[in-house]
């Protein structure tokens, strides 16, 4: 488990998890979400105040179901929810309900990340191939500013899977829980900056990949 993977290899071990062993996403989704709660809570943070950002693919529907499991665990946590919500996937849709369920506010104003004591950056995952602006610029230079430290889930936001590259911003994380393992993009130009202390959480239990 110490090979480094590209945004598209990663993918591809996803893919064969999913379709061909037949592991379904929501539960590569829990295994991932635990990984970074188990980080956390075994950590030096402050869980007073927990502010998830969230966007509306995969990596924001682990965050939301980080934010379920922090909560579950007695931290007081809230979502800033940010992007395109017509753009949500299968699995963000499944993990939103699942946390107003649990009554988790999934609608934080931005001025909350003022306060937080903990940011979990749950905004993009691995692929992203473009440089960042709008109201996720905006948001990640108000993380950034933020006196917290901050758990990037997967990658930090705006550091490219492949390259380390920032793309126009990134979020600069105290530490990075990555999934299955470690992303060449950790390990190169910018992303060791931007990543902080780097987590592979290699042992997922219901992980799998092909061997080819």
């Amino acid at each position: 488990m110490k090979h480094l993977v590209t945004a598209e290899q990663m993918k591809h071990f996803d893919s064969y998890t999913i379709n061909t062993i037949k592991i379904p996403s929501m539960v590569l989704m829990e295994r991932a979400s635990l990984a970074v709660r188990d980080f956390i809570l075994s950590g030096n943070f402050d869980l007073t105040n927990v502010i998830v950002v969230a966007g509306y693919g995969n990596n924001g529907g682990d965050g939301l179901c980080v934010a379920r499991l922090l909560k579950i665990a007695g931290a007081t946590v809230r979502v800033v929810s940010v992007g395109n919500s017509e753009h949500e996937s299968t699995e963000h849709a499944a993990q939103r309900k699942i946390c107003q369920y649990y009554h988790i506010d999934l609608q934080t104003a931005t001025e909350a990340l003022a306060d937080a004591t903990l940011i979990v950056d749950a905004i993009f995952g691995i692929g992203i191939d473009r440089p960042i602006a709008g109201p996720q610029e905006q948001i990640i230079n108000a993380i950034n500013a933020v006196n917290a430290k901050i758990v990037a889930v997967d990658v930090p936001s705006g550091i490219n899977t492949d390259t380390g590259e920032v793309m126009n911003v990134a979020v600069k994380a105290t530490a990075t829980v990555t999934f299955a393992f470690n992303k060449v993009g950790l390990t190169v130009a910018a992303g060791p900056t931007y990543a902080g202390q780097v987590e592979v959480a290699a042992d997922m239990g219901t992980y799998a990949v092909d061997d080819n």
